[in-house]
């Protein structure tokens, strides 16, 4: 009879302790919960009944350990809402189904830019050692983990970066009188900078491409920007005449040709524009001061009155 007692009482605590990793418990709102790495089973037990994802860190350990979950459970962070059981909430541990967060990096910033972009970001982590170079990353949306290092992200763009250059090159149309992925990439950044319109970046492209090939000077404001402001971009204030006198590589109304870099990191798509600019004869563009957009012209007597309209316009 002890026998039988005990054996119905081992086999009722059985059925009650699988009921127990079975019964549900409602998390609301939303709860988000970073597991430190090392912090070991039991740390990570009683972490998760601290936060209320769980009602018992001691059912939890027995369940992990019973199931071989113990070595399997992975760091980082969580988010639990809704109808969980213990066993959902130890398997999505295990399964490292952690959050999945963002950071975009926008075209047309420089180097300083997204550094500063990368360091706001609360959830990445450590200081920016890589050694990269302006115009080195792809403008992207990057996924992560918490605790990713700034470093790896930059990585990826950089590395994201060389692929899409090296495509872009490769394709580019023959005639350009671009003679390497460098100098793909510097006219891409200019072309960035000068229009976010995608409809025109082939057009300004080619304004670019027909004073190169002319030996024309580009005198294209933002590469003096870039000189000016000694790569940061934010200038704060509007250009002046007397800015354009700076005595820089950089200032495109003093030298003729390609800047020495990059100004920014372009798009994909202004790298393409680069690549295959439009055929046409434009030597000139100016903001139509409407619209965002621009007006083209194939002569400076064209030019100036775009200019004057530009300037009536913007007194409206």
């Amino acid at each position: 009879m002890l026998l039988f007692l005990m054996m119905a009482s081992g086999a009722f605590l059985c059925v009650w302790i699988q009921g127990q990793f079975s019964k549900v418990n409602v998390i609301a709102p939303q709860v988000e919960v970073v597991i430190p790495k090392g912090s070991g089973l039991n740390k990570t037990a009683y972490l998760l009944q601290e936060r209320g994802v769980i009602g018992d860190a001691r059912l939890f350990v027995l369940y992990a350990r019973l199931k071989g979950l113990s070595a399997k459970i992975k760091a980082g962070e969580y988010s639990f809402s809704g109808a969980l059981s213990l066993v959902d909430v130890a398997n999505r541990l295990a399964d490292g189904d952690v959050i999945v967060r963002t950071v975009t990096i926008p075209e047309g910033k420089a180097l300083a830019e997204i550094k500063k972009i990368l360091l706001a970001n609360p959830y990445l982590s450590g200081d920016i050692t890589l050694d990269l170079k302006e115009g080195d990353v792809l403008p992207e949306t990057y996924h992560f983990s918490r605790g990713e290092s700034r470093n790896s992200i930059l990585k990826k763009a950089k590395q994201a970066m060389q692929t899409e250059l090296q495509k872009a090159f490769a394709s580019k149309d023959s005639d350009l009188p671009i003679k390497s992925p460098k100098e793909l990439l510097i006219l891409a950044s200019i072309i960035e900078k000068e229009t976010g319109i995608a409809t025109e970046r082939r057009k300004v492209a080619s304004v670019f491409v027909n004073r190169l090939n002319l030996g024309m000077k580009l005198q294209t404001d933002p590469t003096v920007i870039y000189a000016v402001t000694k790569g940061q971009m934010n200038l704060g204030r509007p250009l002046y005449r007397k800015d354009l006198e700076v005595d820089s590589p950089f200032n495109t109304y003093r030298y003729a040709g390609l800047p020495p870099e990059p100004i920014c990191s372009p798009g994909r798509e202004a790298l393409m524009a680069a690549a295959h600019p439009d055929k046409t004869k434009f030597l000139y563009f100016v903001a139509d001061g409407l619209t965002g957009g621009h007006r083209f012209a194939k002569s400076l007597t064209e030019h100036n009155r775009n200019v004057v309209l530009y300037r009536k316009n913007m007194r409206k």
